[in-house]
């Protein structure tokens, strides 16, 4: 289970979804950020690896104000 911005995503959610369970994110934002990181939205939570994971962790803190 991926952890960003303080949230457990849910595993077998694609990526564009489980983004929507951080608050502050809905689909717009979370394919915004799918873009941005270069980071396949059709994905599922549970295929990320450490450098996506990372990746789209850091983006978000950078740029976006969520929860956590």
């Amino acid at each position: 289970m991926a952890r960003i911005a303080g949230v457990d995503l849910p595993r077998e959610k694609k990526l564009e979804i489980g983004l929507t369970y951080i608050y502050g994110i809905g689909r717009q934002t979370a394919r915004k950020i799918l873009a941005e990181s270069g980071v396949d939205p059709t994905l599922r939570v549970r295929d990320l690896n450490d450098a996506d994971t990372n990746r789209l962790r850091q983006l978000i803190e950078r740029d976006f104000r969520v929860e956590g």
